[in-house]
């Protein structure tokens, strides 16, 4: 689609999502100045066009992100959770047992993923444990760009491929060499054909550890949903829920290491203050928790992770609304243009 006389727009800009939050502050402004765009030339795309227009969008930065908060940012429903699938994109509504109300609560460490490398460098780790296991099934390795396409191919099960990744990659690190000799490549093919520019200087990669995380990430997710979907509004189906929220984490700390030793102690102490699980939220390293919290606790949930977290450091919670580190949410609406 192109605009060939784009229409002229005075625009104010105000919002409540802390920046460098892990809470998508950078994509709901994309996908709200794509939306005003759209909407003041008087053309329309749907929601799911959308998403994709903008998941494109924010790589222009150089991040090599996926379209999960594009397409939550649009597709989103009201008291609904969302199932989200890729390649075609398409969303399912999930139903959250009652009795509980989920909780964010900011570790106060800000997490700019495109000040770093650390979120490519994932990327690439990712990408590589997929190349690499392709080439020993002695398949066209450099068609592969995600585990999930491998996967596909090889019409494995989520388990069957966390076997695989156990049995094909080795413990530890790989280095750049490795790779290299593994792939029958030069360092400037491979930087060709799986680095991205700002991880050309990376020299180790854990691979093993990386796919696994994904894998079992996945699989976790899927069950999450079963359980949602199956179980009564009991105790027992939201302490597994819970679980799975702090395996999760434990995942993000240990295997993909995106976590921080701020967001430890957050997932810590909301566990400590008595939710059923605790994740860090968004890509990592600083930023937000999200938490499983019982409806009927929330008030002295609040009252006890701002003691044992925040009390730590009252002229860090002091920088920051209250409103803006710890609160409550349920799932909303998307995007959507008010007319007045």
């Amino acid at each position: 689609m192109k605009i060939s006389s784009p229409c002229g727009m005075k625009v104010v800009l105000d919002g409540t999502i802390p920046p460098s939050s892990g809470l998508s502050s950078s994509s709901a402004l994309v996908c709200c100045a794509a939306l005003a765009t759209l909407h003041a030339n008087k053309l329309t795309l749907s929601k799911t066009e959308l998403a994709e227009v903008c998941a494109k969008c924010e790589r222009y930065i150089g991040t090599e992100g996926g379209g999960m908060d594009q397409s939550i940012s649009f597709l989103a429903k009201a008291g609904t959770a969302k199932y989200i699938k890729f390649n075609p994109l398409r969303a399912v509504d999930v139903t959250l047992p009652d009795g509980a109300v989920f909780v964010i609560a900011s570790s106060l460490v800000e997490a700019n993923k495109a000040a770093t490398a650390h979120f490519n460098t994932r990327v690439v780790e990712c990408r590589l444990a997929t190349q690499v296991m392709a080439h020993v099934k002695l398949l066209p390795w450099r068609e592969f760009r995600t585990l999930r396409q491998l996967q596909q191919r090889l019409n494995a099960t989520l388990p069957d491929m966390v076997a695989l990744t156990v049995e094909w990659l080795h413990e530890g690190s790989y280095t750049k060499q490795e790779i290299c000799k593994l792939l029958e490549v030069t360092a400037e093919e491979l930087n060709e054909a799986s680095m991205s520019p700002n991880t050309l200087h990376v020299q180790e990669f854990k691979l093993r550890d990386r796919a696994m995380h994904v894998y079992e990430e996945a699989d976790r997710v899927h069950r999450f949903k079963e359980i949602a979907e199956t179980g009564a509004s009991t105790g027992t189906t939201l302490k597994d829920l819970g679980s799975l929220m702090i395996e999760s984490h434990a995942s993000c700390r240990e295997l993909y290491e995106c976590s921080c030793q701020a967001l430890d102690n957050l997932v810590q102490a909301c566990i400590g203050a008595g939710a059923y699980g605790s994740r860090l939220t968004g890509a990592g390293w600083g930023g937000c928790t999200v938490s499983l919290v019982p409806e009927a606790n929330l008030k002295s949930f609040l009252s006890k992770v701002q003691e044992l977290y925040y009390g730590q450091d009252l002229t860090l919670f002091a920088k920051f609304e209250a409103a803006h580190a710890l609160f409550p949410t349920k799932p909303s609406a998307g995007a959507a243009i008010y007319t007045y």
